[in-house]
């Protein structure tokens, strides 16, 4: 019979359980989540467990990063279900700390990447990635791992924790995981949830329309005018366009006219269905 997954509360607990798996010469990775589990999720733990012997899932919807009428109330929890899929992916621990745990009383210090932070999804969402840097920053503090995964869905995410990682001298290794995506092009995330049938049948042209993008700037067009077009393609087919824009994928300054031999670009957007908002990037493959 499976052990149970073990679940720990406390930043204590979780620091015990670390020290116990160094003595005993292991190697450990981290998975930070918010819950509400999916196969993308469940690839970043395939990867975790690739790098290192031991593997930690942390699990906690962090307020300080939900803006004001965000989904924070509404956002999916179901933790049994979330222990099951990690430990079916053999996952060896998952933290799981309340708010207070982490955040205690008169907690005042945050975490800013202002650089990285400042376009696409931090300049419709003002202080999101403040929320995200800090608590990613405890959690790498908590947990110490040699590893720490991150989707490429959240690409700019992905890039603010690899700054922040080294400019703060932490040393874990970031790695980034390929979005996992259903048949149909949309990429995985626990608000697909939200969709009605009608929107989830739209869902799919945003990709779609994302990668018609690249392919445009890759044969020639510029970025400029390609970004609009596809701006206005998915206005004109019911989404409530938030962005598309043509960024360095290392910097994610903006790329205008064509894109040179040295910038490795990618075509990044950021849409809505209903209240529903879904992000998504594709890299321009140039020969």
């Amino acid at each position: 019979m499976a052990r149970p997954l073990p679940v720990v509360r406390t930043v204590k607990d979780l620091r015990a359980q670390v020290v116990d798996w160094r003595k005993a010469g292991h190697s450990i990775a981290l998975v930070p989540t918010m819950g509400a589990l999916h196969e993308g999720h469940l690839s970043l733990i395939d990867l975790a467990r690739r790098h290192a012997a031991r593997t930690v899932v942390s699990i906690f919807v962090n307020p300080s990063q939900f803006g004001e009428n965000e989904d924070l109330d509404s956002y999916p929890r179901d933790e049994r279900r979330d222990c099951a899929l990690i430990a079916g992916r053999r996952g060896d621990l998952v933290f799981a700390p309340a708010i207070g745990e982490m955040y205690g009383e008169g907690f005042a210090t945050t975490v800013d990447v202002p650089a990285l932070s400042a376009p696409l999804c931090g300049a419709s969402r003002p202080g999101h990635f403040v929320g995200v840097a800090t608590v990613v920053a405890k959690l790498l503090n908590q947990a110490r791992p040699d590893y720490a995964v991150f989707g490429e869905k959240d690409y700019q995410q992905l890039l603010v924790i690899r700054r922040l990682a080294s400019d703060l001298d932490i040393q874990t290794e970031i790695l980034g995981a390929p979005i996992v995506r259903e048949d149909d092009g949309l990429a995985l995330s626990s608000r697909n949830q939200y969709l009605n049938e009608r929107e989830r049948a739209l869902a799919p042209q945003f990709h779609k329309t994302l990668r018609t993008v690249a392919e445009q700037i890759a044969t020639g067009s510029r970025t400029g005018q390609a970004a609009n077009w596809g701006a206005r393609v998915l206005s004109q087919s019911g989404f409530r366009v938030d962005y598309v824009d043509v960024c360095d994928g290392a910097t994610l300054e903006r790329i205008t006219g064509r894109p040179g031999s040295r910038a490795a670009a990618r075509v990044f957007g950021a849409v809505y269905l209903r209240q529903t908002r879904l992000i998504d990037n594709v890299p321009v493959d140039r020969a």
